[in-house]
């Protein structure tokens, strides 16, 4: 239904710019949708299977309502190629932040690994120190 009403609207308004242009004794120039159309039908054809046949040219009504098509066309592809563009660069940033958090954690375990590597270091020296501290002090006598 809704898609009628658009069509419907189109037409109206490619109806009118034909008045305007019949109003004005503007001739119609052969444009993109005439090369489109002998393309289509030409490719139709031969699909077909008639190779030969040759292909007679749009009327202004049928010219301008294959224009406003074409035109719709372009503009839901544009929009759409445009969406996927910048969805592609959202998740190129998301991508790019997720790596950079991911690094910076790397980078922080390791300062911590080197951090208790040393604490460990020390830890075993002061120990060593303190078995050779007990190694040195004379034995008490046994009560015996």
């Amino acid at each position: 239904m809704v898609q009628l009403l658009k069509q419907t609207q189109v037409s109206k308004e490619a109806k009118a710019c034909m008045k305007i242009l019949r109003k004005e004794k503007v001739k119609a120039y052969p444009t993109a949708n005439a090369v489109y159309h002998w393309v289509e039908m030409r490719t139709k054809m031969r699909i077909m299977g008639f190779r030969g046949s040759t292909i007679k040219p749009l009327n202004e009504d049928a010219a301008a309502e294959l224009g406003a098509e074409l035109l719709g066309e372009a503009i839901i592809f544009l929009i759409g190629g445009g969406c996927m563009v910048l969805e592609y660069s959202r998740q190129a940033a998301n991508s790019r932040r997720k790596e950079e958090e991911l690094n910076q954690t790397i980078s922080s375990l390791q300062t911590q690994l080197g951090e208790l590597a040393l604490t460990t270091e020390t830890l075993d020296a002061q120990l060593r120190e303190v078995n050779r501290l007990l190694l040195s002090l004379p034995s008490a006598p046994s009560n015996k």
